[in-house]
């Protein structure tokens, strides 16, 4: 896999997890009962999304021809093409 891919995915997942913020902190506005469990996890994508714009700031850096494994060791890059594809499948927004 080249970087320019991988780049693509990791923007993917940064655009799937701005939606889902908006969509929890919207949410907990709709009830006190679970207003706390909306913002908490509103706290935890934005964790996770300060993460994802570090590893992009970081792709950017690399040419986009590049291969990812002379950047990655094999299993953590394999590891973040995994998680990459369960933030995309997860679609947090719509809980």
């Amino acid at each position: 896999m080249k970087v320019g891919e991988l780049l693509e995915l990791v923007e993917e997942a940064i655009g799937d997890l701005k939606v889902a913020i908006v969509a929890n902190q919207t949410r907990s506005f709709e009830s006190p009962y679970t207003s706390l469990e909306f913002t908490q996890r509103a706290v935890e994508l934005q964790e996770d999304l300060e993460e994802l714009v570090k590893l992009r700031d970081r792709l950017l850096k690399i040419d986009p021809e590049t291969d990812a494994e002379e950047i990655f060791e094999k299993t953590e890059l394999e590891k973040l093409i995994e998680y990459l594809t369960l933030l995309r499948e997860s679609k947090s927004y719509l809980y």
